[in-house]
């Protein structure tokens, strides 16, 4: 082992340990490992930033534009609505609904395609009688599986494309997985309308309503200065009767048992578990206030044409571990929070003191500007609003157009695929359809910057023959077993890296050494390029994936759950793949 390979291991190591315990950004632990690389002297400055050169680069951003356009449109959602109404009957149902999903994820990333369908599922599952949880995870799942289907179903696709073409092998090309997809696609929704049902535990009729009808947060209401309520017993102001649980009472910074004969005080703080509709009804009581509304954010937030919404914080949010205070949330956010969702389970604490962590649902109120633009993946997202925009049919049909014609330029050669799409983004902003600043605000930069960031981790262990080492030892265990064993380890280890990164910085981790380990076993090494790429974009074992981490809450899951559901459907996946891979692309 020569001295460079010992920097690479020691900094991807380092790289990987950070992005697993979460300790800095995402995209601030891909740059600070990006400038090692530079300062050690293993690569190139050249050859560090071409990553944000990168076509690829360009290609995803421009989908986010074209993405959020349609999205803001509600186009979207009302198409899909549409197109669930034609299950007629439990049994079509959820074949219906993944179809459904999985087509949406081809074209645009698998978190909007399940956040848009998520109300539609609901209430489907409400008329129907089927419960939530049967139907939350198999439309998560299928979004995943729906991505694999095309170049631009995943960032992980094109991300891995940008890298292989720096690496000697050709670009992918837009269909080149559709068959693999579109197979892995059915048996995966075969798999999940026969069996998941059986496996993941249903709720009671009688949790039902309660579950997914109402969804209990955890707030704080306030006797102010004046009120009314001052002297009078907690159980006098009837919270019972509008179904809100009084959890504590903070008085001076200390936690009193909500008894209902204790006497109120101004100031006193009721840490209360409550449904959003019954927690916006306390307005309408003069003796008590959301505390939100009086101390944390200025009245102008909480004016008649002011919009509430619910937000999941997503995985690698800089948001994990801190309290609404630390964060200065109002001063970052311009809205307030007024509540806090998580799992079914309330705590009583202050919630401006309440650690965040992954999956918690924010209900939050603001202007309808703040709101329309709050969610900004990986940090936040969206689940639903009170007040949406209104359905644009013209900024909808002209946004899906622009899709579809930058797809058809870049599959027909016309023009290239980056071109394609960043000419599909300017007739968007010539027509109106959005602004400049939407489009901006639309691009997930912090992805965009861990994708190329990323990528010279790639080139520099081909550069300094870390690949090749690895290839090494990879080979001598795996020449006896033979080529489909190897594939099948290298699938095993995409799945198992997506765990602790990102599914596209797990590929571009990989690549460099299942290419290498392909020169050496003297095979062509595209089906091992693209075994690594579709396997790192199928994540089932774990909710971390953002698309089921958006269903995890809602669905009242467990880890376990998506264990027994996720293993066996990962298993199978990567049984097809390394069966179908040498298939297509020989060795």
């Amino acid at each position: 082992m020569t001295f460079d390979i010992a920097i690479m291991l020691f900094l991807l190591v380092s790289v990987i340990v950070l992005l697993a315990m979460e300790l800095l950004p995402v995209d601030v632990t891909a740059l600070l490992g990006l400038v090692a690389l530079v300062a050690t002297g293993l690569i190139s400055p050249a050859m560090a930033f071409s990553g944000f050169a990168n076509e690829v680069i360009i290609v995803l951003a421009c989908i986010f534009v074209v993405a959020g356009t349609l999205a803001r449109s509600g186009v979207t959602q009302h198409v899909a609505e549409a197109i669930i109404k034609a299950a007629h009957g439990k049994a079509r149902v959820a074949p219906v609904l993944m179809g459904t999903v999985a087509a949406l994820s081809a074209l645009f990333s698998n978190t909007s395609a399940t956040a848009t369908l998520m109300p539609a599922t609901l209430q489907i599952a409400k008329k129907t009688k089927i419960h939530p949880n049967q139907l939350l995870m198999p439309l998560a799942f299928a979004s995943i599986l729906g991505g694999t289907c095309t170049l631009i179903g995943t960032s992980t696709n094109l991300a891995s494309s940008g890298l292989i073409s720096r690496l000697g092998l050709a670009p992918y090309s837009l269909f080149e997985f559709v068959i693999p997809g579109v197979l892995l696609t059915v048996v995966g929704i075969v798999y999940l309308t026969l069996l998941s049902r059986r496996i993941v535990p249903k709720r009671t009729s009688d949790d039902f309503m309660q579950d997914y009808d109402v969804r209990d947060y955890l707030s704080e209401l306030l006797i102010e200065e004046k009120s009314a309520a001052i002297g009078d017993s907690l159980a006098s102001l009837n919270l019972a009767d509008a179904e809100i649980m009084p959890l504590a009472l903070v008085r001076d910074r200390r936690r009193l048992t909500a008894h209902g004969n204790r006497k109120l005080q101004a100031g006193d703080k009721i840490v209360v578990k409550s449904s959003r509709d019954a927690l916006l009804l306390v307005r309408d009581n003069p003796k008590i206030s959301i505390e939100a509304e009086s101390t944390l954010a200025p009245r102008d937030v909480f004016a008649d044409d002011a919009q509430i919404c619910e937000v999941v914080l997503m995985p690698q949010s800089p948001l994990v571990g801190k309290s609404l205070k630390q964060l200065n949330f109002y001063a970052r956010y311009q809205v307030a929070v007024l509540a806090i969702y998580r799992g079914g389970k309330a705590y009583p604490s202050q919630i401006e003191n309440t650690p965040l962590r992954v999956g918690d649902v924010l209900l939050l109120q603001g202007s309808k500007q703040q709101v329309r633009g709050l969610a900004r993946p990986p940090d936040l997202w969206m689940l639903q609003s009170a007040a949406d925009a209104p359905i644009s049919t013209r900024k909808g049909l002209y946004a899906l157009a622009a899709m579809l014609g930058a797809i058809l330029l870049g599959a027909t050669g016309l023009l290239p695929l980056s071109a394609a799409f960043l000419l599909s983004v300017v007739a968007l902003v010539v027509t109106g359809c959005t602004s400049m600043e939407e489009a901006y605000a639309s691009i997930e930069w912090r992805l965009l910057v861990l994708i190329a960031s990323m990528s010279a981790f790639g080139v520099a262990m081909q550069e300094t023959g870390t690949a090749s080492m690895l290839a090494d030892v990879i080979t001598e265990i795996a020449t006896p077993l033979g080529l489909h064993v190897t594939l099948a380890a290298f699938a095993i280890l995409a799945v198992l890296l997506t765990q602790p990164m990102s599914n596209a910085a797990a590929a571009l981790v990989l690549l460099p050494v299942a290419i290498s380990t392909a020169n050496m076993l003297g095979v062509n090494a595209r089906p091992f390029a693209i075994i690594v790429t579709l396997s790192a974009s199928l994540s089932f074992i774990t909710p971390l994936e953002p698309a089921s981490l958006l269903v995890f809450g809602v669905g009242k899951y467990r880890f376990a759950d998506f264990m027994k559901v996720g293993l066996p459907l990962t298993l199978i996946v990567i049984a097809l793949l390394v069966f179908l891979v040498p298939l297509l692309w020989p060795f």
